[in-house]
């Protein structure tokens, strides 16, 4: 029988990507903050298997092109979000052959760039561009900035796509709001206010709901994409941070940073029904191709957690860099 491939590339709060087929070995990629590399890890033995320096400079996220060649890490600066610090001025691009940067695409000014997305269906690669409020479009044969869309809101952080990529939803952390873009009229169509700041943002597989987590309160805000309202708030043990849905589309899971925990949100009743121990301060999360698996970068204990999603509980603890953070699968 032969095995259809999907490759999965990171949506800036958590990518997911299924297929059919028996489990195999696959990469993971992850973003050392503070280390200023990536780790390469092969899951199967759940090990770095190499790391690669990003010219001794801060990426917080990254993005795999579909042919699993090549990584675009942006290169954000030495703050967090909305704080004081060096403002990044752009992308490196990581040959993942020869393990090195091998090219730099320069905006021209600081911008902060962070959340990248390869979207397979325009071939254009979208990334945040926070201090200039907008989502830039670059063209990854060229590597030239071709465009970009706006916000119309300061700290557009991370982003998630539609699955026809003509929709795009913003996180926009301190003004605690999501923009809904048409990336294909490259304006902004609806900005819906959440709370004072909100972090990290996922879509559910039909492409129904986005979801975005409170940072005043331990809830999850849950907007309808055909009216681009909050419909509901999943009330959460402790406050949320990153998300991505099963494979079935029934569970929603979320990221609890202060707990060390992730909690799984029954996307029927809009309740959680389980949490997960993880490492310190979990953030992100991408799934194996295969769907079996949930990978979460925990930040401080410089570790990936591996969920076992049959049964729901950690099967592994990798040792990754310092302050562990973005991630992408590839093959």
């Amino acid at each position: 029988m032969k095995t259809s491939n999907i490759w999965m590339v990171v949506v800036c709060g958590a990518a997911i990507c299924a297929s059919t087929g028996a489990a195999r070995s696959e990469t993971l990629l992850v973003a050392n903050q503070k280390d200023a590399d990536l780790s390469v890890i092969d899951t199967a033995s759940a090990k770095v298997v190499a790391t690669i320096p990003v010219d001794g400079i801060t990426g917080h996220e990254l993005a795999v092109s579909p042919d699993g060649k090549t990584a675009f890490v942006p290169i954000y600066g030495n703050a967090g979000v909305g704080r004081a610090g060096t403002d990044g001025t752009e992308i490196s691009v990581i040959d993942l052959g020869s393990r090195k940067v091998v090219h730099k695409i320069d905006f021209g000014h600081g911008v902060r760039p962070h959340c990248a997305i390869y979207d397979k269906n325009s071939g254009m690669l979208y990334v945040t561009t926070e201090l200039d409020k907008t989502v830039s479009i670059i063209d990854p044969k060229t590597l030239k900035i071709v465009g970009s869309v706006p916000t119309g809101q300061e700290q557009s952080h991370m982003l998630v796509l539609s699955k026809d990529g003509k929709r795009g939803y913003t996180a926009n952390v301190g003004p605690g709001t999501v923009s809904v873009l048409d990336m294909v009229g490259r304006k902004t169509l609806a900005i819906i206010p959440i709370s004072g700041n909100t972090q990290r943002i996922n879509i559910s597989r039909d492409g129904s709901m986005v979801f975005t987590a409170d940072q005043k309160k331990p809830q999850l805000a849950v907007i309808d994409t055909a009216t681009n309202k909050v419909k509901n708030w999943v009330e959460l043990p402790s406050s949320g941070y990153g998300t991505a849905t099963t494979p079935d589309g029934r569970s929603l899971l979320v990221t609890l940073r202060g707990a060390k925990q992730v909690a799984v949100v029954d996307l029927k009743s809009m309740k959680v029904t389980k949490t997960i121990d993880v490492g310190d301060a979990p953030s992100e999360i991408v799934l194996s191709s295969d769907g079996r698996k949930a990978y979460v970068a925990c930040n401080a204990s410089n570790q990936i957690s591996v969920i076992d999603l049959g049964s729901l509980k950690v099967v592994k603890t990798i040792e990754a860099g310092k302050y562990a953070d973005g991630m992408a699968m590839v093959k």
